[in-house]
């Protein structure tokens, strides 16, 4: 009687916990993989002059035999016209080293900002991570936006910089890729710190306290046991601000100037002005790959550290 209940209570626990996790995979596959499969159907199309100005490549009303029948229509000349323009590769290369720049920049101001508040007072944290998430509740058009009337000619920066006497014309900020690092790290600069003060704020401070008693000097004790303990943190805030940066639209096209080449810029006018979808929507597909790929080798080297230990 006991095996029986015990088996029982076993079976539903289970069942739970399989329900549990697929919740998340439900979600995934709902708004992750059913649009991606789209989208990577209709960079399989050719482009027409029609609604939608593509030709559909499967007919999904013939069944199995129509799919078959589709598959041998498909065609790889969208990514392969994405290799003969230059533009293309330009653009993904602008993105990946902008991005990458503007995460270091990040990193190097959201690391002290996060290791003050891991440092400050317990009655201080809340006020002082509220005050991080407190540009959330704005809206991110409009915050980049007030980055216009900031950094134009004629904007704050200038006249407060000209008021000290410190230049005398103007800067030219706007319309640079100096605008575009700026508004990216102002953007993304809570996605820097959240990671980075979690991982602060768990670590144990008597780590640090005992490096220096065994005659560890302050600066090299920060490098050798601050920073590697934090290594996770540092890690997942710069994939959460180099992943969205690297698509980033918005802070391009109204920061950017003319010469600012970044791909989701480029993705758009695809999309809406030369109403290319399917070439559009090639280059989103093998943006997408560009970024889950490293993602997942970085996971299995992860699983693998973890194994080894």
């Amino acid at each position: 009687m006991d095996r029986e209940v015990s088996s029982q209570s076993y079976s539903k626990n289970r069942l739970g916990r399989w329900a549990l996790i697929m919740v998340p995979y439900a979600w995934l596959l709902l708004f992750f993989l059913a649009p991606f499969v789209i989208v990577f159907k209709i960079s399989l199309s050719e482009v027409v002059v029609a609604i939608p100005p593509y030709k559909p490549v499967i007919d999904w009303a013939q069944g199995l035999a129509g799919f078959m029948e589709a598959a041998q229509q498909w065609s790889l000349d969208n990514y392969i016209w994405l290799t003969e323009d230059a533009i293309y590769l330009n653009a993904y290369l602008s993105s990946l080293q902008i991005a990458f720049i503007a995460t270091v920049i990040t990193l190097l101001v959201g690391y002290p900002i996060a290791y003050g508040m891991a440092r400050a007072p317990k009655a201080w944290q809340p006020t002082l991570l509220m005050l991080i998430i407190l540009p959330f509740w704005t809206s991110f058009l409009i915050r980049v936006y007030a980055w216009i009337g900031i950094l134009k000619n004629e904007g704050l920066l200038n006249q407060f910089l000209m008021m000290l006497g410190i230049i005398d014309d103007p800067l030219v900020i706007l319309n640079t890729n100096a605008a575009v690092y700026i508004g990216i790290v102002y953007s993304y600069l809570p996605f820097m710190v959240l990671p980075l003060y979690s991982s602060l704020e768990k670590m144990d401070s008597s780590l640090i306290e005992a490096a220096e008693d065994l005659g560890c000097p302050p600066m090299q004790a920060f490098w050798k046991v601050t920073i590697p303990l934090s290594l996770p943190g540092i890690i997942a805030g710069c994939f959460l601000v180099f992943i969205p940066a690297v698509g980033e639209f918005v802070i391009p096209d109204l920061l950017g100037g003319s010469e600012t080449l970044m791909i989701g810029k480029t993705l758009w006018v695809e999309f809406f002005s030369n109403r290319d979808w399917p070439v559009a929507s090639a280059v989103a597909v093998v943006l997408l790959l560009i970024l889950v790929i490293p993602i997942v080798l970085f996971q299995r080297q992860q699983e693998k550290q973890k194994e080894a230990q």
